[in-house]
């Protein structure tokens, strides 16, 4: 029997999520049986571009009807957590777009909330799917890049006057944070799930030229448990708008380079010099007679067929996880890995200290909130 999926908000993003029904794989599987916004004219017209599943205003009666296996929550940000609890304490699964919740303390409600209906709650972390990012976490898990030493982790985007003039955005009550929570949190869930544990960031955010409540710009220096340094850069002020990660291990270079997505094409791997061996007497050679780091290198770009990291794919795991039983990967320890690090990057920055992996426990204001009370 196909399982039953509910959209819960029919803005914009919410296609992201509609469209991945249309893929065969996906179709043959489950199931868009409804879709739920207050909006009732929204609604009405986002059902008649996908399918016509049946058209609510209310979410304790579509949850209640239709019973779904997976509630998709593409809501504004600032009722994200509120949703998805009960969506679970209705018997359903939740995927959440980004940012899954405004605070660890709702974080925390929400893991509360799984262990007590046996549903999970995953976040909308999209990048980690594609056959690029894939192919580099299992080259780390293997070793085959050496140990981490330094990494370059950029959202360099750009967001106008009128793009804020929408009434919950720039506001820390509903959009909950700027760039660094809304935009970079995208590459930067990549970047944490390929660089592993952080031990320390030292920030600074700043309200440059948009007239909102939040930033929009911030900048972090990370320590990891490797002891690898990374910077972060996220930005809504960048005309030329790119999306960059580069990590420098002992063996070579890893990076990407593109926008709201990147493809095989888009990655690029250098060999170290040491690899190489570059010098008077030449490349050293393999036993073949083949060049080592082109060897290498070959073994890095060989990522197989190109899979955009894309809502349809991340979409398509979270039914595997459903039918297997297993948890989401972007849910429990690994969407707090994301929380934590980006409320370390506020606490940091609103402080002017450098914040501690697991300092900011129930008893701290920023615990409660991300600007902790000091936004002002």
């Amino acid at each position: 029997m196909k399982k039953r999926a509910l959209i819960v908000g029919t803005g914009n993003i919410a296609r992201a999520h509609a469209r991945a029904y249309e893929d065969p794989d996906i179709a043959a599987r489950a199931e868009l049986v409804a879709v739920m916004d207050i909006v009732p004219d929204q609604a009405r017209s986002f059902a008649e571009q996908f399918g016509n599943p049946k058209v609510y205003t209310d979410l304790d009666e579509a949850l209640s009807v239709e019973q779904p296996d997976l509630v998709h929550v593409s809501t504004p940000p600032d009722v994200h957590a509120e949703i998805s609890m009960k969506a679970m304490r209705a018997g359903s699964a939740v995927l959440c777009e980004k940012p899954l919740c405004a605070s660890l303390e709702e974080l925390d409600a929400i893991q509360k909330t799984e262990a007590e209906t046996g549903r999970y709650c995953a976040s909308i972390f999209q990048w980690r799917y594609g056959s690029g990012m894939q192919h580099v976490k299992r080259q780390i898990d293997a070793g085959t890049l050496g140990k981490p030493l330094v990494a370059v982790c950029n959202t360099l985007w750009y967001r106008d006057h009128a793009y804020y003039a929408v009434p919950w955005r720039g506001k820390w009550s509903t959009e909950l944070g700027g760039p660094t929570m809304g935009h970079g949190i995208h590459i930067m869930d990549a970047f944490l799930w390929l660089m592993g544990p952080w031990t320390e960031v030292t920030a600074k955010v700043g309200t440059l030229d948009r007239d909102i409540e939040v930033e929009d710009v911030s900048m972090a220096i990370v320590k990891f448990a490797s002891g690898a340094m990374a910077t972060v850069v996220n930005s809504i002020l960048s005309p030329r708008q790119e999306t960059c990660l580069r990590l420098d291990f002992q063996k070579g270079t890893i990076e990407a380079t593109g926008l709201y997505s990147v493809s095989n094409d888009d990655w690029k791997w250098t060999a170290a010099p040491s690899v190489i061996d570059l010098g008077a007497a030449g490349s050293r050679k393999s036993g073949d007679g083949q060049d080592d780091g082109a060897a290498r290198e070959a073994e890095w770009s060989a990522i197989g067929p190109d899979i955009p990291g894309s809502h349809t794919e991340q979409i398509r795991a979270i039914y595997s996880d459903l039918e297997s039983g297993d948890r989401p990967l972007t849910s429990g320890d690994q969407s707090r890995q994301t929380l934590s690090f980006l409320t370390a990057i506020y606490k940091s920055a609103f402080t002017n200290r450098t914040v501690i992996a697991g300092e900011i426990g129930s008893d701290d204001p920023f615990y409660r909130s991300l600007h902790g009370g000091a936004a002002g």
